[in-house]
């Protein structure tokens, strides 16, 4: 079916004002009671993730300590999708959050959310969606609960990446792709479960903007010890997503950095809203100060559900290191090279036009985050976010660039077709 003939495309692309199908780069599952155990060994459950009551409610106790990172790991009743757009949106009616994610509006859990997979295809199509990208919600929290114990890490997401593929599959209908968690804690792990999961027809890997827990201590993904994994990812051409979750960042004595979902306690303001973003930036200038893109010129990386504010940031610094290093670290000028190996999946909430502006139309991608709270209730709600842009550009955002990303790229990536815009070159920051 062509994607341009509006007789082949759903009434809900046709109503958002679309002519084609998008390509939503952020949608998620909540996991099944068994996605963590079902294929641990039994000698190795009490190390890893388990199930206990407290009080008559269930939580997940991970690597001995019971996780309160959520409110409700068993999903049921949840939260609508979408029940605090309005309030990222800059909460215009003063909602109280607490009150939206009330029990008064929880949901019985519907099976596609977590695992119906066939539902969730016909879902899809409704929303007027061609495809997604699906990640973990519990999975990108657990790395650092498990720190310390590399083999409760291993085992877990080794044993989590076969639940994944097994009721989500990694390329399902040609619709739903579905990413397996990696963690570098044991590069030859790494390097086997990445092995195993391209076999299996993995699109992209997901994994968390955060140092590695070894066990030798906490290092820098990017040193020479990982190039065995980066070179295998190199070679697959297979895009390596990272997403927003637990990066272990420290309160700094702020805040007790304990993470948590919920809003137990109250509500106020808090610096660890923004660890999201300072964990994406981190990572990203690491990868770029450590020449990544030049040793390994088939990596493509995409930041999924970290927002773009830290972007003039980030490329300022990237410009001031560049004239400081009088100009002889880089092979080129590094915002190029950034340019041309990183794609930005913004905040729904963010400003499309400021970071089409830093990026080119051609690294900006859509996600919805569905179904999450903080996510749109329906994905092609993003669409008027898109006001006042050129069909390029829309169609680039909300299809063509994660349609490339979906495939491998093996022949070194390509660059940019249309580049920012001038004012935004380093030259005139």
């Amino acid at each position: 079916m062509s994607l341009l003939d509006p007789t082949t495309v759903s009434a809900a692309a046709l109503e958002a004002g679309l002519d084609f199908a998008a390509f939503d780069c952020d949608n998620h599952y909540y996991e099944a009671p068994d996605a963590f155990t079902r294929h641990v060994p039994p000698e190795m459950r009490r190390r890893c993730v388990q199930w206990c009551e407290i009080d008559g409610r269930r939580y997940h106790v991970v690597g001995g300590q019971v996780s309160h990172a959520v409110k409700n790991p068993t999903f049921d009743p949840v939260a609508p999708a979408g029940a605090l757009a309005d309030f990222f949106r800059g909460n215009p009616d003063g909602m109280n959050p607490l009150e939206a994610l009330s029990k008064d509006n929880a949901i019985a859990l519907p099976r596609d959310f977590m695992d119906d997979r066939d539902a969730r295809v016909r879902r899809i199509a409704g929303f007027g969606l061609e495809a997604i990208w699906l990640f973990p919600t519990l999975g990108m929290l657990y790395e650092e609960l498990l720190a310390g114990d590399v083999e409760a890490i291993t085992t877990t997401f080794g044993a989590f990446n076969r639940w994944v593929e097994e009721d989500w599959g990694f390329e399902y209908a040609e619709t739903i792709f579905a990413a397996p968690y990696i963690s570098l804690a044991d590069v030859d792990w790494a390097c086997g479960e990445l092995r195993w999961a391209l076999d299996r027809g993995a699109r992209t890997i997901v994994m968390r903007p955060a140092a590695v827990p070894t066990s030798e201590g906490l290092k820098n993904p990017f040193e020479e010890s990982f190039d065995p994994f980066w070179a295998q990812v190199n070679e697959a051409g297979v895009t390596v997503v990272i997403h927003a979750a637990d990066s272990g960042r420290s309160g700094n004595g702020y805040l007790d950095r304990t993470f948590s979902a919920s809003f137990d306690g109250g509500f106020k303001p808090s610096i660890a809203f923004f660890d999201i973003e300072r964990a994406a930036e981190d990572w990203l200038l690491e990868a770029m100060f450590n020449r990544m893109f030049e040793r390994f010129p088939n990596l493509r990386v995409a930041s999924v559900e970290n927002g773009s504010s830290f972007l003039p940031g980030l490329v300022a610094k990237l410009d001031s290191q560049h004239n400081k290093m009088m100009k002889a670290w880089w092979s080129e000028h590094p915002v190029d090279q950034f340019r041309r190996h990183v794609w930005i999946n913004p905040f729904w909430e963010d400003r499309l036009e400021d970071i089409v502006a830093v990026m080119g139309p051609d690294r900006v991608i859509f996600g919805s985050d569905w179904p999450h709270i903080e996510g749109m209730p329906s994905p092609l709600d993003y669409v008027s976010e898109l006001a006042g842009t050129d069909d390029h550009t829309r169609r680039r955002v909300l299809r063509d660039n994660v349609r490339e990303l979906n495939q491998r790229c093996t022949n070194g990536v390509a660059e940019p077709t249309e580049p920012p815009d001038s004012g935004n070159d380093p030259a005139h920051l």
